[in-house]
């Protein structure tokens, strides 16, 4: 049986893409959540620059299915490279496995970008955190429905690479 290799990615890595991690894994499972439930995540606002680019390997689903995440910063064709990079090992390599990469980055809220900027870019955590929570608490309904989506999509497709942009999930 074919498995999916399931990658969530944005500008870096640690936010939007880890709560959609521990929404996919059902490591939480509402929409609204906790101040201390998003803390508790694991990665959330703990990868830095030096962390781009790294495949973060989060569990495996209740199906098996393999879920990681990306921070790929602000190369536009990181992910075409990598689309061609999978397709390339499906054909010489013979994998079997279908691969998706789901962008996050739409869902990210202003509270979240700027917080992840004072966080990480500026290293005032304490201050950074603060906004990072309230973008979380604020776009995770919409991560919520963007794995549901992902997911259906996913099933629904016969292809070996699926590219999901997510635009309607817009912040």
């Amino acid at each position: 049986m074919m498995k999916v290799i399931y990658i969530y990615h944005d500008f870096g890595g640690t936010h939007t893409t880890s709560l959609a991690a521990a929404y996919h894994l059902k490591i939480i499972q509402h929409r609204k959540l906790k101040k201390e439930e998003i803390v508790e995540l694991p990665y959330f606002n703990k990868l830095t620059k030096k962390d781009a680019g790294k495949f973060i390997f989060h569990g495996a689903d209740e199906e098996g299915n393999l879920v990681y995440t990306l921070g790929r910063r602000s190369s536009k064709l990181a992910m075409e490279t990598l689309r061609n990079f999978c397709h390339l090992l499906n054909s010489h390599k013979g994998m079997n496995d279908k691969i998706v990469f789901s962008n996050t980055s739409p869902a990210v809220p202003l509270a979240l970008t700027i917080g992840g900027f004072i966080s990480k870019g500026l290293g005032l955590d304490r201050l950074g955190t603060s906004l990072v929570i309230i973008g979380a608490q604020k776009c995770s309904g919409n991560i919520l429905e963007l794995v549901n989506e992902t997911k259906k999509i996913a099933a629904g497709s016969n292809a070996d690479i699926i590219k999901i942009d997510n635009k309607e999930f817009q912040a």
